[in-house]
């Protein structure tokens, strides 16, 4: 059975069109479970709400007790570590993600952040050994064929490569590398353009963004199968903790 993780921070409630002051990022990610939900009427959907329940942010206690070999961690290590527990066991699980990340002046949310804080974690998802020759790092999810879908919306316009504003957009690229250092290289990127403009050139930008996130389903390939001994979980999951 597939599995799909549904990421949304944006600090709006509410999907653009449909909703006052709505999300535009939550307009596309909805769009886009919506309709690989139709391709995949067996497939499980696990939903994170970042804007509305951010992750805490990395904390001294959390360092400690990531870096504390797991058969050495005391109590309150497992405790540090729970959340991020949680939300690496979210994105194992799934095949594909797909995550609404609105700019934020130039760059993801805060709350997106913590997020990547949260799951970029040694000897779970990257590996590190200082006696390795050359690269002391490794991406552990690599052979996984996880693939990601990011999904942003921009104020301004011209963040694309090649455009005027392209230098300042520090969005696609945080999140890839991110991604890319845990061994999830398979991205697609759409993004909305012209928020802060409100006129025609919103109105088109969001209708190629919807086109081009209907391209994107087309596209993705097939996922792979679940283990046997897996237990049985609702088809939708939604996690707001």
């Amino acid at each position: 059975m597939p599995t799909l993780l549904h990421i949304d921070s944006s600090a709006r409630s509410g999907l653009s069109g449909a909703d006052p002051h709505g999300s535009h990022t939550r307009r596309l990610s909805a769009r886009f479970v919506k309709q690989w939900q139709s391709q995949h009427p067996h497939g499980r959907v696990i939903y994170r709400d970042l804007g509305a329940a951010p992750p805490a942010f990395i904390t001294g206690q959390w360092i400690h007790a990531a870096f504390t070999p797991a058969d050495a961690r005391e109590p309150w290590m497992h405790d540090a570590l729970a959340e991020s527990d949680l939300l690496i066991s979210e994105l194992l699980a799934a095949d594909v993600i797909v995550a609404g990340v609105p700019m934020y002046n130039f760059g993801p949310p805060a709350q997106f952040k913590a997020y990547i804080d949260n799951i970029v974690r040694v000897g779970v998802t990257f590996g590190f050994d200082r006696t390795r020759k050359g690269q002391p790092y490794w991406p552990m999810l690599s052979e996984q064929g996880k693939q990601l879908v990011l999904l942003s919306a921009r104020g301004d316009f011209g963040y694309d490569a090649g455009g005027k504003m392209a230098a300042s957009n520090h969005v696609e690229a945080a999140v890839r590398t991110a991604f890319a250092y845990i061994g999830i290289t398979q991205v697609n990127s759409v993004a909305i353009e012209y928020d802060e403009f409100a006129d025609e050139r919103l109105a088109q930008s969001i209708r190629h963004a919807e086109g081009k996130v209907d391209e994107l389903l087309i596209g993705l390939r097939g996922v792979k199968q679940p283990l046997k001994n897996a237990s049985k979980t609702p088809l939708i999951q939604k996690i707001e903790c």
